[in-house]
């Protein structure tokens, strides 16, 4: 071992002995680096460089200025070092947590480059980002790290990319836009007429709730999910709207039907069976769809921004939504009282290289070719899937972690493993 080695060693054993022996279980010859050489130099991994091959110092520094200056701060990755060495030089910082993000990288730069500056401050905390549940704030995360995060860490990553690119993920609902106030404004006639949401709210105390959501995986299931349907002892059916019509060539009716996107038409929703049907939507809906829709009617809001004026002038209840449909559609379900939920095509990844059950691929989204991310299954295999489910799969995981009161199952292991749940066991062998 390298002199850098024996010298930063010393310093995890005394400082970190068990993550000391995590690390030394680390298989750092798996990872192919390289020196990058520029106006100074660093490390590549997979053509990834892990720093400015130019600027090291000056990169880490502009790096440290995006985060406030408050008392505890956290970094995401380790990378050579530079950006804990950077941020150490506050003051008034009394904690610094560092996060590791691929054990078996930090391995190896510490083997290649003396990390004692920042290892040995005791402001420092170090530990593996997987061992949380969740990310903690504020935060900076190396973005080298983010791509090269490992399976143990991917959890963490996919929070902290979801966090990350939040504010560019709504930038389509920007409250100021035309089409979305020409959109409130023909829907508002419709929502003044229906039902608020809260109506539903507390009238299936205990009962238990299958969501169905659209993944492929809903497939599997339908011949099932029909017989149960004519039990008169059965759960309470709550689909999301892409779900619908395939829901309905199988012979199976939902209860109840969320709704919540404005590009949802009438070849997402069917009105002409729809007698007897509850459709629970929000105001960006097509009014149109709305109006044609058979059954029973009742709308509510977001906390969105968009909803703001509404929510003060026309008074709904809220439902909790984080991107997909399947938020408010589980969220419905909790405030219903459910003490029992098991999802259905709740898969947030492309099982099956399919993206969605009962439609084409593309008809909803990008096609399977275009998946550049993936997320582990219930099988601990590696699924593909879009950056914006992954974000979806974390929106439902802290909501299931905030509502330790119900139980939540999944029914199937293709799609994503969802934290929070269990396998239905009437459906999953």
């Amino acid at each position: 071992m390298s002199e850098f080695f024996q010298a930063n060693a010393e310093v995890l054993q005394r400082r970190w002995p068990a993550l000391f022996e995590r690390l030394m279980a680390e298989d750092s010859s798996a990872i192919e680096a390289e020196l990058t050489q520029g106006l100074g130099s660093t490390l590549s991994v997979n053509g990834i460089q892990l720093t400015s091959r130019h600027e090291r110092t000056h990169e880490a520094r502009t790096q440290a200025a995006s985060l406030p200056d408050k008392a505890q701060l956290h970094v995401y990755g380790t990378g050579l070092g530079d950006l804990p060495g950077v941020l150490l030089e506050r003051t008034n910082l009394d904690r610094l947590y560092v996060h590791i993000l691929n054990g078996a990288l930090f391995a190896l730069v510490l083997q290649l480059i003396d990390q004692r500056q920042w290892l040995e401050d005791p402001r420092v905390e170090l530990f593996y980002a997987g061992d949380l549940s969740d990310i903690c704030t504020p935060f900076f995360a190396l973005p080298a790290e983010m791509l090269l995060a490992d399976d143990f860490n991917a959890k963490i990553r996919d929070r902290l990319v979801n966090e990350v690119h939040l504010t560019f993920n709504n930038r389509e609902f920007d409250v100021q836009s035309p089409i979305i106030q020409q959109r409130l404004t023909d829907c508002l006639p419709v929502l003044l007429g229906d039902e608020d949401v809260a109506q539903l709210f507390d009238t299936c105390a205990g009962r238990e709730v299958f969501v169905i959501g659209t993944g492929p995986t809903l497939e599997s299931h339908f011949e099932r999910l029909a017989a149960i349907r004519q039990q008169a002892d059965r759960p309470l059916f709550i689909a999301v709207d892409t779900a619908y019509r395939p829901l309905r060539e199988h012979a199976i009716v939902p209860d109840m039907v969320v709704s919540i996107d404005q590009r949802i038409g009438f070849r997402h929703l069917p009105f002409e069976e729809s007698d007897g049907i509850t459709l629970v939507y929000l105001p960006m809906s097509d009014p149109q769809v709305l109006t044609a829709w058979k059954g029973k009617r009742y709308g509510g809001y977001s906390a969105s921004p968009v909803y703001a004026g509404l929510r003060e002038q026309h008074p709904r209840a809220l439902l909790h939504v984080g991107g997909s449909v399947i938020h408010p559609a589980v969220d419905l379900a909790v405030k219903m009282g459910a003490s029992r939920i098991t999802l259905f095509g709740a898969d947030f990844a492309f099982p099956m290289n399919k993206t969605h059950a009962g439609w084409n691929d593309g008809d909803l989204g990008p096609g399977v070719d275009q998946a550049r991310h993936w997320v582990r299954d219930g099988n601990g295999q590696r699924v593909s899937t879009q950056l914006n489910f992954r974000g979806y799969l974390c929106v439902l995981e802290r909501y299931i972690a905030a509502h330790p009161h119900v139980q939540f199952f999944n029914s199937s292991r293709a799609g994503a493993l969802i934290a929070g749940t269990q396998f239905n066991k009437e459906f999953v062998q």
